[in-house]
């Protein structure tokens, strides 16, 4: 039977470093909230994380299937969507909605 000391070290350790990881981020972070690094990634990120997602998601669509309309169409809604109320989340939302719902019903695999 191990020891109660060791057992209760390697608890401890465990508690320790698994609280440091989790303060690591808030105190690395706030130096660099005032930074023009950051406030300049803040206003350019959200364009690029869309760009890689938008490939990311059409990059297997088969452009000559019937099967093309449904994400062209959710594409343009979600655009659609964006230009007229000017909220990501709508768009997003609408969408994929779009995009299941023609998926699952108008092109069922």
């Amino acid at each position: 039977m191990p020891d109660l000391g060791y057992l209760l070290a390697a608890v401890a350790v465990s508690a320790a470093v698994t609280w440091a990881l989790r303060a690591l981020p808030f105190a690395v972070l706030a130096p660099l909230r005032s930074s023009r690094i950051v406030r300049y990634l803040s206003t350019r990120m959200p364009a690029g994380v869309m760009v890689i997602l938008l490939v990311y998601c059409l990059r297997d669509v088969s452009w000559t299937a019937p099967s093309a309309f449904a994400p062209i169409v959710a594409l343009a809604v979600t655009a659609g969507l964006h230009l007229w109320r000017r909220n990501a989340v709508l768009s997003i939302v609408g969408g994929t909605a779009v995009h299941v719902l023609m998926a699952s019903f108008v092109f069922p695999a």
